[in-house]
């Protein structure tokens, strides 16, 4: 046997088997991508959707502003509980930079011991509030909203998110091998094949399983770049080795995320008063006047003891994203400003993992890569469906030849 056969010979056993491979980890977690995927695509719009009908209560209306002060928030708090009469205290504020808009009081509790996200969250409300009166304008569970279990079956598949995580992960790294494999497979042999693989030529095809075998190689081959960015990021919040693997490829090799736990309260405790918080507000809103919002703690004991070192106010400087914000602490007691890390400030590293969240949703650029984001999802979530329709009628066919040569033989 000459020396080209038998390297063809191998190929054509190695892609015999990538073949496999790329079917059975396509039967073993085809319906599983197809949710996944689904529910990505359902949530990239979530921001949007919600500004169009939450616009009556994110924005409080309240007249001649310009006369008026806010109420100390301390006071907000009060108010706030008072209308609501929740079991559990207040968790954290986000107040918004625009004075137009209402402050957004959440209410959060996770409960460690429980094995299903229903249970894992007791409680997850959002309050809107007009800060000049403290009126309550609208309270949304958000544990049990459309969007936000969506997310859950997204991210845990409705199961605890401490390992409810890795239900999703793992089959998501199988894909990765899946796309991987798809592309080899795609991988035309010549030039006339080359043509068939770029583009659907329809013109003269009526058979729908062609159709749908062009599908699955069509779509696969423009979806899988951003496919596999879609992938890599998601799997940042199952894997700490990946989250560990982005940072260090990014920052030029640093291992070790910045730590400022070491920054902690010094003034004694007799110094809080009820306007320390306010005077926190005050910084923040002179230090970033052209900000979208800021969020702090109100500092209350909650279900799972989870204690911060030190007194953190995270700044959103953009309304469609998050990727681009600032982190302060300041002491709690005193209230003074004791360490700012804006973006100016970070490696590219830590740059890379704050846009994490917003290249995975897709609102990194704002709508246009949020169109993006939707379109991928729903070619992906295709693909389990394109591939078994072809599965399935090729299992047809090897039937229906087993069963003509049986009769042939008798």
């Amino acid at each position: 046997m000459s020396k080209n056969k038998k390297n063809k010979k191998g190929k054509g056993i190695i892609k015999k088997w990538i073949k496999k491979i790329h079917l059975w980890f396509g039967l073993f977690i085809g319906i599983l991508i197809l949710i996944i995927s689904l529910t990505g695509a359902l949530y990239v719009f979530k921001d949007d959707i919600e500004n169009i009908t939450r616009k009556e209560y994110i924005y409080h209306r309240e007249k001649n502003i310009d006369k008026k002060e806010v109420l100390p928030i301390r006071k907000l708090e009060k108010l706030v509980n008072a209308q609501v009469r929740e079991k559990y205290p207040l968790h954290w504020v986000n107040i918004p930079i625009d004075s137009q808009m209402s402050y957004m009081f959440y209410w959060y509790e996770h409960n460690d011991n429980a094995w299903n996200y229903f249970d894992e969250f007791p409680l997850f409300k959002l309050a809107y509030v007009n800060p000049y009166n403290g009126k309550v304008l609208k309270v949304y569970d958000e544990k049990n909203g459309f969007f936000n279990i969506v997310k859950m079956i997204h991210w845990s598949f409705l199961f605890k998110m401490e390992w409810g995580k890795y239900l999703v992960g793992i089959p998501v790294i199988l894909f990765v091998l899946m796309l991987i494999s798809g592309i080899i497979l795609w991988w035309p042999k010549n030039k006339a094949a080359r043509q068939q693989r770029f583009w659907f030529k329809w013109k003269n095809i009526k058979n729908w399983k062609r159709k749908n075998y062009d599908l699955h190689n069509i779509l696969g081959f423009y979806s899988s770049i951003f496919a596999l960015v879609l992938t890599i990021t998601g799997l940042f919040y199952s894997f700490l080795i990946v989250q560990t693997f982005i940072y260090t490829l990014f920052s030029g090799g640093k291992t070790e995320y910045p730590d400022f736990s070491h920054i902690k309260t010094s003034a004694d405790v007799e110094m809080r008063t009820d306007i320390t918080l306010n005077n926190i507000i005050d910084k923040v809103k002179e230090l970033y006047p052209q900000s979208h919002s800021f969020s702090l703690d109100l500092g209350h004991p909650h279900m799972d003891h989870h204690e911060h070192p030190n007194f953190q106010v995270f700044v959103k400087h953009l309304a469609y994203s998050y990727h681009k914000n600032s982190s302060l602490i300041f002491d709690e007691n005193s209230g003074e400003l004791l360490h700012v890390h804006n973006p100016e400030n970070k490696n590219f590293g830590e740059k890379v993992v704050a846009a994490n969240y917003d290249i995975h949703v897709g609102s990194i650029l704002g709508l246009p890569t949020k169109i993006i984001a939707f379109i991928v999802s729903l070619m992906i979530a295709s693909m389990p469906i394109t591939g078994f329709l072809i599965w399935r009628g090729r299992n047809k066919k090897n039937k229906s030849k087993k069963n003509k040569a049986k009769q042939l033989d008798l």
